[in-house]
């Protein structure tokens, strides 16, 4: 007897190939839920994978409800065909590394809302650990509404956050590279890494080139050195004297090589970026509403530039999100990369809390039986999140209002717990000035101590009633 088409999966001119269950029965998990409350009639279900993917609609869109299509180009072009004359206009699917983005960008080409939501959210359904199910299951969470989708800025955001993250990794491998440098001439002995603060620097780097071109007299290497230099010469002298093996000064030229290799990728990554920052319609245009005052200048030290010196990073972030954002105590280098992970439109989420729970940097509640279980912090990771916490981390020595406030909760929550809290301020900071076009204000934290001082002047005489005193200000005492 000849296999129906069912059983060997044939492909059907509608779409992808019809899938089978290779475990339970054909009718999957949809078979057995179809009282099921339904909020979204047209959602699908999407299961990724690397070499192809499973496609589950509700029973009544087609005969074949489960489908399998492989990854490419014009496959996932024709599932998504399948998927509009199913007539599904959402459709769901895990964050699975990276192999999730060509089939978001195809759904969104063909006007189908895409869904992508967090693993963790959605277990699958015990005892069918099978791409089959899955797909099912994950329709059926959809449909009833069950499924949140992660946030994902516009398109234009999106290519400024991918050239941001790849000039994150091009850095991280020049460090690396950085580390073989200072391996190898300390194997050798020679100990000027240790003189110098930056062997990267301008003295650094003409030192290690005259050593890769062969010279070896330490008298000659030192009068390299940059008057700038707080080592004197004699110093960097005797920090140059070392045994100078021929493995060693290989590996010293390739990782100095390497070094400029990825210096030079930054540098075009940063020339990138900034034609694409460029090109967002700005907020507001600073002839009409000329940038405010930099009240950080003074306290400011001077840093080595990155990037094209022409480029005005304040300027452009001024432009990009309508309000200063750099006099943000902590904020002032991280302004472009919070863009490119958040972008600038708050209105993804409803108020400030949202935003920072979305960030990971408020506690969460297990609460049962009206006990509260567990009280913490969620394991989350959110790169914007991150960076917050970078911005507070950074408060450890600032003279500002949040600084102190650092340094206050320090001491009662310990080092992380300030860190954390610092950052949800700052964070809340930079919510309420994008989302209402308002200028940062120092001025409000005078008023917010002068509050908490009075709070705990309160407490204080409530105290001191309690146990049968009364406090007198030392000024009253005198007077009498």
């Amino acid at each position: 007897m000849a296999k129906s088409k069912q059983q060997t999966g044939a492909t059907d001119k509608s779409g992808p190939k019809v899938a089978n269950s290779k475990r339970g029965s054909k009718q999957g998990v949809q078979g057995k839920e179809a009282d099921r409350p339904v909020f979204q009639p047209n959602a699908a279900g999407i299961d990724i994978g690397a070499r192809e993917i499973y496609i589950a609609v509700a029973a009544d869109r087609d005969a074949h409800p489960v489908r399998k299509c492989e990854t490419f180009t014009s496959d996932l072009n024709q599932m998504a065909e399948w998927l509009v004359g199913c007539g599904i206009t959402t459709a769901a699917m895990e964050a699975t590394g990276v192999y999730w983005i060509p089939v978001y960008d195809v759904l969104e080409q063909h006007g189908i809302q895409a869904c992508v939501t967090d693993p963790r959210n959605m277990k699958n359904v015990p005892g069918k650990r099978t791409d089959f199910h899955e797909c099912q299951w994950i329709q059926q969470l959809h449909s009833m509404g069950l499924l949140h989708a992660a946030f994902r800025p516009e398109g234009e955001v999106c290519a400024v956050r991918a050239l941001m993250r790849h000039r994150g990794d091009l850095v991280q491998m020049a460090n690396q590279h950085v580390q073989h440098m200072q391996k190898a001439l300390t194997q050798m002995n020679v100990q000027f890494q240790h003189v110098i603060s930056d062997i990267t620097g301008l003295t650094g780097l003409a030192i290690l080139d005259a050593i890769v071109a062969g010279e070896r007299d330490a008298v000659k290497l030192a009068k390299l050195r940059d008057p700038r230099i707080q080592a004197s010469e004699e110093t960097i002298r005797k920090s140059l004297e070392g045994n100078w093996r021929g493995e060693h000064i290989l590996v010293l030229k390739q990782s100095l090589t390497l070094y400029r290799n990825y210096q030079e990728q930054i540098h075009a990554s940063d020339k990138e970026i900034e034609k694409l920052v460029a090109a967002f319609e700005p907020k507001v245009d600073p002839g009409q509403k000329p940038l405010p005052e930099d009240r950080k200048q003074k306290q400011r030290r001077k840093k080595k530039k990155n990037g094209d010196a022409n480029f005005d990073m304040r300027g452009e972030a001024y432009k990009l999100f309508g309000v200063d954002l750099t006099q943000i105590p902590g904020l002032m280098a991280l302004v472009l990369t919070l863009f490119s992970e958040v972008g600038r439109d708050m209105s993804k989420w409803p108020t400030a809390a949202h935003f920072v729970s979305w960030l990971g940097l408020c506690t969460d509640n297990d609460i049962s039986g009206g006990r509260v279980l567990w009280r913490g912090m969620r394991r989350t990771k959110n790169r914007a999140g991150t960076l917050f916490r970078l911005a507070a981390h950074s408060l450890h020595r600032d003279q500002t209002p949040i600084g102190h406030y650092l340094r206050r909760m320090k001491s009662k929550l310990g080092p992380a717990g300030a860190t954390t809290a610092t950052a949800h301020k700052i964070a809340i900071i930079f919510y309420t000035m994008v989302k209402k076009q308002v200028e940062y204000d120092p001025s409000l934290w005078a008023q917010r101590d002068a509050m908490r001082e009075q709070r705990l002047e309160a407490r204080l005489r409530k105290q001191a009633a309690q146990r049968g005193y009364k406090l007198v200000p030392l000024e009253e005492k005198s007077a009498a």
